[in-house]
């Protein structure tokens, strides 16, 4: 499956939490030493995980957005750890969840 239909398909199905949870682990609570609040994400970086969601590679959404393919991906590693996820598209479907993007 190409990452936006994934996206839209994990964003859509919330009834099936096999899928929605083998792309986005369930956060952890406070109390299970998980963030109590969630980072705080800027424009730029919203309009970052919006490009990717678009499902082109890093190098196209780069020349979109005026970066160096090596920024972009720094930039995708920086907020993938912010958010305490593993890849860009787990990240992509965090920001979906909560209608960011």
């Amino acid at each position: 499956m190409e990452q936006a239909t994934l996206v839209r398909h994990a964003i859509k199905e919330p009834s099936v939490p096999s899928l929605r949870e083998a792309i986005v682990p369930p956060l952890a609570s406070p109390r299970d030493g998980g963030p109590s609040v969630h980072p705080n994400l800027s424009d730029d970086e919203i309009q970052l995980l919006a490009e990717i969601a678009t499902g082109v590679t890093t190098d196209v959404a780069a020349r979109r957005l005026e970066l160096s393919a090596r920024t972009l991906r720094r930039r995708l590693r920086s907020i993938c750890d912010r958010l305490g996820v593993n890849t860009p598209i787990e990240a992509v479907v965090w920001a979906a969840r909560r209608q960011l993007i």
